[in-house]
């Protein structure tokens, strides 16, 4: 399984030759989000680019849907404030699943979220987020990049930063302390998405 939360985390709605064309850039993490209601369309995308992501060594996340995860046979899931618990999750994944935990702008959900239980692990990672204006989600909530050093003396977890990040910043995020960071617009919005993967992944690499 793959297993490691760092580097380029790209999210897509299913394009595959995309998502090859990211992985090949450098893209470590894909996390298919799709929020459609058409339940068949959705598992058929999400066996396509779980394949793929193994085939390729990749980690495969599926956004808020415990269930698809489970039967498409994820690495994990992604869980969001109205989502499923950790706990829950890992009841129906398995205790070797990757559980991460969106916390927006929030210390005290990441603590919550990274928290060991009775009977389970804490999340595998945490994510904050905006940390810029971000075109997929102009309304988010806005998290600074010096959350990034107030997280990591919570947590040895991995940190991944989302909205708005692209080559240009992408340094500048590393540098506040994110493990990781999730991309959408500054990958596949791009006229060469290899390349833009690339270049974004090439920060991380040092």
């Amino acid at each position: 399984m793959a297993g490691v939360i760092a580097g380029l985390y790209v999210i897509t709605d299913s394009a595959q030759q995309a998502v090859a064309d990211a992985i090949r850039g450098g893209a470590q993490v894909v996390q298919y989000r799709d929020k459609s209601a058409d339940t068949v369309r959705r598992k058929e995308a999400a066996d396509a680019l779980a394949r793929l992501c193994r085939g390729a060594g990749v980690c495969f996340i599926v956004n808020d849907d415990v269930a698809l995860a489970a039967a498409v046979g994820a690495d994990g899931v992604h869980l969001g404030q109205d989502d499923s618990s950790v706990a829950a999750a890992r009841a129906q994944l398995g205790s070797r699943a990757i559980v991460g935990v969106s916390c927006y702008n929030s210390l005290e959900r990441a603590a919550d979220a990274v928290a060991a239980g009775a009977d389970y692990a804490g999340a595998d990672y945490v994510a904050f987020g905006s940390v810029y204006p971000s075109p997929t989600k102009p309304q988010a909530v806005r998290a600074p990049l010096s959350l990034f050093a107030e997280a990591r003396a919570l947590t040895d977890r991995p940190l991944v930063a989302i909205g708005g990040i692209n080559a240009t910043n992408a340094a500048a995020v590393r540098a506040a302390g994110a493990d990781a960071v999730a991309v959408i617009d500054g990958v596949f919005g791009a006229d060469n998405v290899e390349a833009a993967a690339a270049a974004i992944a090439k920060q991380f690499n040092d």
